[in-house]
């Protein structure tokens, strides 16, 4: 039969187009890094196998060939499967030689096809350590990741090189993304004048939080935004002059409760900007802002400012919308990755070993994401996939008549 899988209607309506296309299409030109008399597995068997591995909770090498041993029948429906199933060292050899680069491309494309067309969507960019993969003498390996908030997708990300660090794997990962319309948030640590540069000439937005390594900036801006807001705060006579400080700044408040917390957002935004010489230097540059947290539990209360870079013009919502936005990158991704996938526990550190598993287990989440008949969280889906074919089919896209 046809090899038909992972089939996903295509919905995106940006300025570029994606066919319509399955995962298979997406990958079945992904070079196969083994030489012809060592390929006793296609190479797409064995990228299946793992998906599926890690969408049922599995994480290892190991995990992956006892999981297509145990399935091996029901892989026989829809593999060609020639030589039974992988060992462990096969899928460790695989990943190790993968092109990391041609991965993600493939990675990039199949999300794309899967991505609903969002006005002024927050895509957020933010780096993670992968802490076990690595011999003693290493640092951590990082990886950047670009997600989008609305969707609910990863929709790419990059491995940090081990002699760099974030700053210079975030504009790579930018000038491969689709952006044209979105708001992109990055922490402060890619708060950079070529950052800022590099989302505008994308046709995107940008909210860049600020602290310590642009100190100078982050001061300017603190004693600005501080100081209208004192301004603000004034008693002033009927119709006495309100100092255009003032005048500029817009705000607007959300108010949380969880559990006996209390957190008062309160998020301000101006677009006067005659103070800031270095305004010019920033691409695109149209305003700065401010949140104030305000946390109480058990009677207790703390306050916390941020402040940001936007190119956005004074739209407080849309502005507080974006800085929320970012922190979905920690809380639905970051914190996934490590509590359902167990990425920090990972040891694949051999050659492109972690890299490639890195990506494999964010396609992993997009589809787990990406269906919604399971009112459950990921770690219940995966464990919905893991002993219910029917539902790893349809996370797969995989039409059961074809079985």
């Amino acid at each position: 039969m046809a090899l038909v899988l992972f089939e996903n209607v295509f919905r995106w309506n940006g300025m570029q187009t994606h066919p319509k296309l399955s995962l298979i299409e997406h990958f079945k030109d992904l070079a196969d890094p083994r030489i012809d008399r060592t390929k006793e597995h296609d190479l797409i068997d064995v990228l299946i196998i793992a998906v599926c591995c890690l969408l049922c909770a599995g994480e290892s090498f190991n995990d992956m060939e006892d999981f297509g041993k145990a399935k091996e029948e029901w892989f026989k429906g829809f593999l060609k499967l020639r030589h039974g199933i992988p060992s462990h060292d096969t899928f460790n050899r695989v990943f190790q030689a993968l092109d990391p680069k041609q991965f993600l491309e493939c990675f990039l494309r199949w999300t794309q096809s899967l991505r609903e067309a969002i006005p002024q969507e927050v895509v957020a960019l933010d780096g993670k350590a992968l802490r076990r993969a690595m011999n003693k003498s290493q640092t951590p390996r990082y990886i950047v990741s670009a997600w989008a908030e609305s969707n609910g997708l990863v929709l790419g990300q990059l491995k940090v090189d081990e002699k760099s660090n974030e700053i210079t794997a975030v504009p790579e990962l930018l000038r491969v993304l689709e952006l044209a319309g979105c708001i992109v948030t990055v922490d402060a640590m890619g708060c950079q004048k070529k950052i800022a540069k590099e989302i505008i000439e994308a046709d995107a937005d940008y909210v860049l939080a600020l602290k310590g390594n642009q100190e100078k900036v982050h001061q300017e801006v603190k004693s600005f935004l501080d100081a209208s807001l004192e301004q603000q705060k004034q008693q002033r006579p009927k119709g006495a002059l309100v100092p255009k400080e003032a005048a500029a700044l817009k705000s607007c408040e959300t108010v949380e409760k969880d559990h006996g917390r209390i957190e008062t957002r309160r998020y301000y935004q101006s677009d006067y900007l005659d103070w800031f010489a270095d305004k010019d230097k920033w691409e695109g540059l149209r305003s700065v802002g401010m949140v104030e947290s305000i946390r109480q539990i058990d009677g207790r209360s703390t306050l916390e400012r941020r402040y940001y870079l936007s190119s956005l013009p004074v739209e407080v919502e849309t502005f507080g919308r974006a800085v929320r936005g970012h922190w979905g990158v920690e809380n639905k991704l970051h914190w996934v990755m490590d509590v359902c996938f167990r990425e920090d526990q990972s040891r694949a550190r051999q050659g492109y070993a972690a890299e490639n598993l890195a990506t494999l287990r964010r396609l992993a989440l997009n589809l787990l994401k990406q269906e919604k008949t399971k009112k459950r969280g990921i770690r219940g889906k995966q464990l919905n996939a893991s002993w219910d074919h029917p539902y790893l089919l349809r996370l797969l896209g995989v039409p059961t008549e074809d079985i």
